[in-house]
């Protein structure tokens, strides 16, 4: 089992979606500018679980 959290594949998606978000040219949903890091890094890690790449497992949200 390897240490690593995340694939190397992974983290350049979410570089990518980062430099997005630091150029102003990243989008949200529902066509709203990201303005927050923690949304950026969000839809970086959905994008590279959408392609299957190795991530880990959602957490489960406490209300």
């Amino acid at each position: 089992m390897s240490k690593e959290k995340y694939s190397e594949k992974a983290q350049e998606k979410v570089g990518k979606v980062m430099h997005e978000f630091k150029e102003g040219k990243l989008k949200s949903s529902s066509g709203d500018k990201v303005t927050s890091r923690k949304q950026a890094v969000a839809i970086g890690i959905s994008e590279a679980r959408e392609e299957g790449l190795k991530v880990p497992k959602e957490k489960n949200k406490k209300d």
